[in-house]
Protein backbone atom coordinates (compact mmCIF):
# COMPACT_ATOMS: atom_id res chain seq x y z
CA UNK A 1 0.00 0.00 0.00
CA UNK A 2 1.11 3.57 -0.83
CA UNK A 3 1.87 6.30 1.36
CA UNK A 4 -0.41 9.57 0.73
CA UNK A 5 2.53 11.09 2.67
CA UNK A 6 5.11 9.89 0.81
CA UNK A 7 3.33 10.85 -2.62
CA UNK A 8 2.39 14.20 -0.97
CA UNK A 9 6.46 14.27 -0.26
CA UNK A 10 7.62 13.32 -3.53
CA UNK A 11 5.31 16.11 -5.30
CA UNK A 12 6.29 18.64 -3.10
CA UNK A 13 10.14 17.58 -3.86
CA UNK A 14 9.54 17.79 -7.42
CA UNK A 15 7.75 21.58 -7.05
CA UNK A 16 10.46 22.71 -5.40
CA UNK A 17 13.43 20.86 -7.38
CA UNK A 18 11.50 22.94 -10.39
CA UNK A 19 11.46 26.04 -8.46
CA UNK A 20 15.03 26.14 -7.84
CA UNK A 21 15.89 25.35 -11.74
CA UNK A 22 13.80 27.87 -12.27
CA UNK A 23 15.51 30.74 -9.80
CA UNK A 24 19.01 29.47 -11.53
CA UNK A 25 17.86 29.67 -14.63
CA UNK A 26 16.84 33.48 -13.38
CA UNK A 27 20.03 34.18 -11.59
CA UNK A 28 22.32 33.56 -14.44
CA UNK A 29 20.59 35.45 -16.50
CA UNK A 30 20.49 38.43 -14.09
CA UNK A 31 24.47 37.55 -13.39
CA UNK A 32 24.90 38.18 -17.42
CA UNK A 33 22.63 41.23 -18.06
CA UNK A 34 24.82 43.20 -15.19
CA UNK A 35 27.88 41.97 -16.51
CA UNK A 36 26.69 43.63 -19.88
CA UNK A 37 25.52 46.91 -17.95
CA UNK A 38 28.98 47.10 -16.19
CA UNK A 39 30.68 46.79 -19.52
CA UNK A 40 28.66 49.30 -21.06
CA UNK A 41 29.06 51.86 -17.79
CA UNK A 42 32.56 51.50 -18.43
CA UNK A 43 33.31 54.25 -20.60
CA UNK A 44 31.36 56.78 -18.76
CA UNK A 45 33.12 55.67 -14.78
CA UNK A 46 36.24 56.28 -16.81
CA UNK A 47 35.60 59.71 -17.87
CA UNK A 48 33.90 60.36 -14.04
CA UNK A 49 37.28 59.41 -12.70
CA UNK A 50 39.29 61.51 -15.05
CA UNK A 51 36.76 64.35 -14.67
CA UNK A 52 37.63 63.97 -10.52
CA UNK A 53 41.23 63.95 -11.28
CA UNK A 54 40.60 66.72 -13.31
CA UNK A 55 38.44 69.00 -10.48
CA UNK A 56 41.54 68.35 -8.13
CA UNK A 57 43.86 69.37 -10.06
CA UNK A 58 42.45 72.71 -11.33
CA UNK A 59 42.02 72.94 -7.30
CA UNK A 60 45.42 72.53 -6.23
CA UNK A 61 46.97 74.60 -9.27
CA UNK A 62 44.29 77.19 -8.01
CA UNK A 63 45.65 76.93 -4.69
CA UNK A 64 49.36 76.74 -5.50
CA UNK A 65 49.43 80.07 -7.48
CA UNK A 66 46.73 81.87 -5.34
CA UNK A 67 44.05 82.27 -7.34
CA UNK A 68 41.56 80.45 -5.38
CA UNK A 69 40.14 83.58 -3.83
CA UNK A 70 39.90 85.49 -7.09
CA UNK A 71 38.06 83.12 -9.13
CA UNK A 72 35.49 82.02 -6.68
CA UNK A 73 35.38 85.69 -5.91
CA UNK A 74 34.90 86.13 -10.10
CA UNK A 75 31.97 83.02 -9.80
CA UNK A 76 29.75 84.99 -7.07
CA UNK A 77 29.78 88.01 -9.28
CA UNK A 78 28.87 85.88 -12.51
CA UNK A 79 26.12 84.29 -10.35
CA UNK A 80 24.80 87.43 -8.96
CA UNK A 81 24.97 89.14 -12.23
CA UNK A 82 22.78 85.94 -13.48
CA UNK A 83 20.43 86.53 -10.17
CA UNK A 84 19.91 90.10 -11.29
CA UNK A 85 18.87 89.27 -15.14
CA UNK A 86 16.66 86.94 -14.68
CA UNK A 87 14.75 89.52 -11.81
CA UNK A 88 14.38 91.60 -15.06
Amino acid sequence: MENPHEQTHNMLLARIITNMENLNESVVEMKKLLGDANKNNLSTEVLARMWESYIRNAEYHLQATGQRETALAEEEEEEEEEEMEERE
